[in-house]
C-alpha cells in the first residue's frame, strides 16, 4: 500500500508519511482548528528532505553547520511538529495532542523559541521566504570569513501559493537571484488552492518564467509530489547548482489521499470530519484512532541519521583543529558577532550642529571594524542614512564576504532577509530607509519583534524636518504606531553624540532587542558639556533629567529634535522668571522597564508638565498632563517653515506654560 500511495519510500519512510499524515488530520480535528490539507500533501517531501537530504543532527538541535528549514507556509505547522517528533526531536506525542491550544510547544503557527526546528516565526505569507534569503545570506558571509570547513550548509524553504503572491517573496527572490544565492533552495507547493478557492479565481502568473527571469534555477517536478525518488533527484539537483537559488514546483494535491478533501478549498482551513478522517485512514491503513504513534519509529530514525550525527562529530572536530579561527568562529556565532570596543567615535563639539543620521555615520567608520557580525546597507539611501561600511565591500557572488548589502527599493524584503539574518546566528544586522517607508516594512518589523531578533532597524529622515518633500515623505503617525508594537526598543536620539552611544549599546549588547533609531535628516543642537554629561549618564535608561530645578513651576519633556527646543524654551522662561525642569525620553520603552522610584524622580508628576513632539500625540499622556504636536498630515515647504507652521517652535512652549500657569493662579 505505501508503495502505491508513495512511489519510492522504503517501507520506514512510508510509515513514517503515513503517521504524519494522519495527525495532521487529526490534531486540527482536537482542536477544533487549523490546517490539515497542505500538512498531508507535503509529507512525502518533508520525509524525503528530512531523512535523505538535509544536514541535522536531532541528537544536537542547535549545531551551528545544520541546514536551516524554514516553514514559510506557516499554516501547516503541523507538518513541521511531526516531522520533529518522528525525526527524534524532543517533541511529544502529548505536545502533538496540545496543537493550538494555550502555552503548549505546538502554537497554530511556528514560533522561533517554542518547538525544536523552528528557525524563525512564520505565518504571515511570505515572510519565510524572505527570511530564507537572510539566512543563506548569513551563511555565505561566514562561509566566506571562515571557509567551507567550518561554515558549509543550505537554506529549505517549503512556500505556498500565497507566500508566492505576497508582494514580498518576489521582492527578497528577485535579490536573491541578483545575489546569486546558490544555497537556497524554495520548494513550491503549487496546490491551486485558496481558502476562497482555485488559485485561477486571482493567480495566472508562470511561476517558473518569473523565477527564471529573477535569475533562478527552476525545476518542474510536475504531478509527482508523492514520489520520493523523484523529489530527491530536484533536491539534488538543487545542490549541484552552484551558480544561482533554486526554485522547485510541486504539484501537489491539497488534502491527499481523502477522496472527501483532496482539492478542496474546505481542505485549506476546517478540520476535517470524523467521517472524512475514519475514510482516510483507512486508505492510509493506518488505525483508525486519534494520535497513534509507532514509538519505534523515532528510535529507527535515530539509528539511521547516524551519518548526520558522525558529520556534525567531525565538524567539531575541524573548528577544534582550526585554533583560533575555530575559537572565533563559536564566540561569533554565541554573541552573534558582539562589538569589542576599544575605541570610541570622536565626540561632537558641544554647541555646534549636526543631524543624528550623519552621527549615525561617525559611529559606524568607528565602531564597524570593531564589531565582527555587523552588516548593513539600505533601501537605496546608503548615503543618506549613514550606513555605509567603508571597511568592508559590497555583498555579491564575487565577494561573497562583502558586509555592505545592497537591498534595492525593497523595504518589506530587506527587513524580513534582516531578520534571517539575525536568527541564523553569528551576524547583527543593520538595515536603513526612509522612517515614512517604515509602512513598507511594518509586517516584518512585528515578526523582528515577535521572534526577538537582534535587528536594528535605522530610519532617518524622522519628522515634517524633511521639509519640501511634503505630507507624503513627513512621518506623523509612525512614532507611536512602532512604540505601540510590543518587545520593540524605539529610540529616538536626543543629539549626535547620544546617537553614537545607543549605536553602541546595540553593537556590544550580548543579546541586543529589536531596536528601532530613528533619526533626523536636519541638523539640531549638540548638547553642551552640562547637558552631554547628564545625557551620557541616563539616556539608555530611556528617559532622564537633563535640567533639574529644585522649585521648578514646569517641566518640558521632549524627544529627538525637540529636546533642543525644550531647551530654548527653559532658557525663554528662565529670562520671564519661570523655572523649568528638562526631560529628554528617547526610548520610552526603556524608561517604562526602569524601577518606579526613578521613574517617578524623572517625571515628577506633581509638577504640571507638556510633551512636545513632531509627530502624533497618542500616547502622551501616560507621561505628561498635555502634548504639543501634529495631529494632521504635514506640508511641502523648507523644514524651518514646516516646524514654524505646526508651532513646534519655543515660543508656543512660552506660551503654552503661561496659560496653564495663569490658570492656576
Amino acid at each position: 500500500m505505501s508503495d502505491l500511495l508513495y512511489p519510492g519510500a522504503s517501507k520506514l519512510e512510508g510509515r513514517t508519511i503515513r503517521e504524519i499524515v494522519a495527525v495532521a488530520m487529526d490534531a486540527p480535528a482536537k482542536a477544533k482548528s487549523g490546517h490539515s490539507g497542505t500538512a498531508m500533501a507535503l509529507a512525502p517531501l518533508g520525509v524525503m528532505l528530512w531523512a535523505r537530504v538535509m544536514r541535522h543532527d536531532p541528537t544536537d538541535p542547535s549545531w551551528s553547520d545544520r541546514d536551516r528549514f524554514i516553514l514559510s507556509c506557516g499554516h501547516a505547522s503541523i507538518l513541521q511538529y511531526a516531522l520533529a517528533h518522528e525525526f527524534g526531536y524532543a517533541l511529544s506525542v502529548e505536545d502533538l495532542t496540545m496543537f493550538r491550544q494555550a502555552h503548549s510547544r505546538t502554537p497554530g503557527h511556528p514560533e522561533r523559541g517554542v518547538a525544536p526546528t523552528v528557525e524563525v516565526t512564520t505565518g504571515p505569507l511570505g515572510q519565510g521566504v524572505a527570511n530564507g534569503v537572510g539566512m543563506a545570506l548569513a551563511e555565505r558571509i561566514l562561509r566566506a570569513d571562515y571557509g567551507e570547513e567550518l561554515v558549509n550548509h543550505r537554506t529549505w524553504v517549503f512556500a505556498s501559493d500565497g507566500c508566492l503572491e505576497e508582494g514580498i517573496s518576489h521582492e527578497a527572490a528577485s535579490l536573491a537571484g541578483s545575489l546569486k544565492l546558490d544555497r537556497l533552495t524554495v520548494f513550491y507547493d503549487d496546490n491551486h488552492i485558496t481558502i476562497d478557492g482555485p488559485t485561477e479565481l486571482a493567480l495566472h502568473d508562470n511561476p517558473a518564467e518569473r523565477f527564471a527571469a529573477y535569475g533562478w534555477h527552476v525545476v518542474n517536478v510536475g504531478e509527482r509530489a508523492n514520489e520520493l525518488d523523484v523529489l530527491e533527484a530536484a533536491t539534488r539537483s538543487a545542490i549541484a547548482e552552484t551558480q544561482r537559488p533554486t526554485l522547485i514546483i510541486v504539484r501537489s494535491h491539497i488534502g491527499f489521499p481523502s477522496p472527501d478533501m483532496m482539492d478542496r478549498k474546505e481542505a485549506h482551513g476546517n478540520p476535517f470530519s470524523v467521517e472524512a478522517i475514519t475514510t482516510t485512514k483507512a486508505i492510509l491503513g493506518v488505525p483508525d484512532e486519534a494520535f497513534v504513534f509507532d514509538p519505534q519509529l523515532p528510535q529507527e530514525w535515530g539509528k539511521l541519521l547516524g551519518p548526520r550525527r558522525d558529520e556534525r562529530v567531525a565538524w567539531e572536530a575541524r573548528v577544534a583543529a582550526a585554533g583560533a579561527a575555530g575559537v572565533q568562529l563559536l564566540e561569533q556565532l554565541d554573541t552573534n558577532g558582539v562589538a569589542r570596543v576599544v575605541e570610541r567615535p570622536e565626540p561632537f563639539a558641544p554647541n555646534s550642529q549636526m543631524a543624528t543620521r550623519r552621527a549615525l555615520q561617525r559611529a559606524m567608520d568607528t565602531f564597524a571594524p570593531q564589531t565582527p557580525g555587523l552588516t548593513a546597507g539600505s533601501a537605496d539611501l546608503t548615503d543618506n542614512t549613514g550606513v555605509e561600511l567603508k571597511h568592508s565591500v559590497t555583498q555579491g557572488a564575487a565577494t561573497p564576504g562583502g558586509r555592505q548589502i545592497h537591498y534595492g527599493i525593497r523595504e518589506h524584503a530587506m527587513s524580513a532577509i534582516l531578520v534571517g539574518q539575525a536568527h541564523h546566528g553569528g551576524l547583527r544586522p543593520a538595515g536603513s530607509t526612509f522612517f515614512v517607508f517604515n509602512d513598507y516594512a511594518r509586517p516584518a518589523v512585528r515578526l523582528a519583534s515577535l521572534s526577538h531578533a537582534g535587528v536594528l532597524f535605522v530610519y532617518t529622515h524622522d519628522s515634517v524636518g524633511v521639509g519640501e518633500d511634503g505630507p507624503t515623505h513627513q512621518p506623523i503617525e509612525h512614532l507611536m504606531a512602532l512604540r505601540a508594537m510590543p518587545n520593540i526598543h524605539v529610540v529616538r536620539p536626543s543629539d549626535a553624540n547620544e546617537t553614537i552611544d545607543f549605536v553602541e549599546q546595540f553593537l556590544s549588547a550580548k543579546e541586543p532587542p529589536t531596536t528601532a533609531l530613528i533619526l533626523s535628516r536636519q541638523d539640531m543642537p549638540v548638547f553642551n558639556e552640562e547637558d552631554g554629561a547628564a545625557s551620557a549618564k541616563g539616556a539608555r535608561r530611556g528617559g532622564y533629567v537633563i535640567r533639574e530645578h529644585e522649585h521648578a513651576a514646569f517641566t518640558l519633556v521632549g524627544t529627538g529634535s525637540e529636546v533642543g527646543l525644550c531647551l530654548s524654551a527653559a532658557d525663554l522662561l528662565a529670562a520671564k522668571g519661570v523655572a523649568t525642569r528638562v526631560i529628554a525620553m528617547p526610548c520610552w520603552r526603556c524608561f517604562d522597564a526602569q524601577p518606579s522610584e526613578y521613574r517617578s524622580q524623572v517625571l515628577r508628576r506633581t509638577t504640571p508638565s507638556v510633551a512636545i513632539e513632531a509627530g502624533a500625540t497618542l500616547g502622551w499622556a501616560n507621561y505628561v498632563d498635555s502634548a504639543i504636536g501634529i495631529n494632521s498630515f504635514g506640508l511641502s515647504a523648507p523644514g524651518k517653515e514646516v516646524f514654524a507652521y505646526f508651532d513646534l517652535v519655543p515660543q508656543t512652549v512660552v506660551t503654552h506654560v503661561e496659560a496653564v500657569l495663569g490658570e492656576g493662579r
